[in-house]
């Protein structure tokens, strides 16, 4: 257990947000990699020394502030990554993290993928065939508008569909997953609830059977049926990057009609269940990392939280040592640096 205390623009967040971008080579905070170079800086530049029960791992990454990062594992490239994120398992949990529950529907898919993508190589890559083929069909759609050839369209049509169908069946049996665990990990954080989840789109039909359906078959057909509407539009219009992964709690839609306590109780949960997934998968427990947490939960849900804190390596951040109720190592964190 780790805290770090510091004012706020100390840089506490800033060393959460470096360990999560050696697991994800992405910012917790959406924030650029131009945003992670200090100003007048040359480079960003992390390296991170993991240890655990099979051996040591050395993570090195360079961010230039112009031009592409090198990322090296061990002193060579990684081949995706899914190597890093077996590496360095890490969830966070951060006050902005509220937005998963409140926020867009695209938010809620980013919650889910990238979940799916640490716990399977197979998953992270179809999501990558999945944008890259929604790419170039909405880059010729663009370009041509009423003039697209109709073949090219079909090649994209037929990439985006299969790609497009195995990355829906992969949110599906996320979410069935999620919803088996939810529930308890909410009422150790929180009263009792049913916590259920759904799937919701506008181009097939979502039923308990979905088992049994072709997806992409049906995505296939509903980009064949908008086709012109697509060309209009100068975009693709149908497909999952435009469904929507639904929570709820007590057959209440938590996104409108939970209340705040009880929206940040189930992101809570959410991300517990997700520690526990990773754990499972690789065999060790992940880096948790809780950004400003206890401030903003009450004495009920902060004892709850308490209750179920992994045994793995935690790092706990707060303006004020008083407001943790968590013993260990105490890291005071000023203009940047760790003492």
């Amino acid at each position: 257990m780790n805290v770090l205390v510091g004012a706020n623009g100390a840089g506490k967040t800033s060393l959460l947000e470096a360990v999560v971008y050696a697991s994800t080579l992405r910012s917790f905070r959406r924030n650029p990699d131009s945003a992670l170079v200090k100003t007048g800086a040359d480079e960003a530049i992390v390296r991170v020394g993991v240890v655990t029960t099979t051996g040591e791992r050395q993570i090195e990454i360079a961010l230039p502030a112009d031009g592409r990062r090198r990322v090296l594992l061990n002193g060579k490239r990684p081949s995706s990554n899914a190597e890093l994120a077996e590496a360095l398992p890490t969830v966070a949990f951060l006050p902005d993290d509220l937005s998963v529950v409140k926020g867009s529907p695209g938010l809620r898919r980013d919650f889910v993928d990238d979940l799916s993508g640490q716990l399977s190589p197979l998953s992270a890559a179809t999501r990558s065939d999945y944008q890259r083929a929604l790419r170039q069909r909405n880059t010729l759609l663009r370009q041509e508008g009423r003039r697209t050839d109709r073949r090219t369209l079909e090649v994209w049509d037929e990439r985006v569909a299969v790609s497009g169908g195995a990355l829906v069946e992969q949110r599906l049996e996320l979410l069935e997953v999620l919803e088996e665990r939810v529930q308890a990990a909410y009422a150790s954080v929180a009263e009792a609830s049913s916590i259920t989840m759904s799937y919701t789109t506008s181009w097939t039909e979502i039923d308990q059977e979905w088992r049994s359906r072709d997806f992409t078959a049906d995505l296939l057909a509903a980009l064949e049926q908008r086709r012109g509407r697509d060309m209009d539009v100068r975009a693709t219009t149908a497909g999952p990057h435009r469904d929507e992964p639904v929570f709820h709690l007590d057959q209440r839609i938590a996104r409108v009609q939970a209340s705040q306590g009880e929206q940040r109780a189930l992101v809570l949960a959410l991300r517990l269940v997700s520690y526990a997934l990773l754990e499972e998968r690789f065999g060790a427990a992940p880096i948790l990392l809780l950004d400003d947490v206890f401030s903003e939960l009450d004495v009920t849900r902060a004892t709850g939280v308490l209750s179920i804190l992994p045994k793995g390596q935690v790092f706990v951040t707060s303006a004020r040592e008083d407001e943790v109720p968590v013993t260990g190592r105490l890291w005071k964190v000023l203009a940047g640096r760790m003492s």
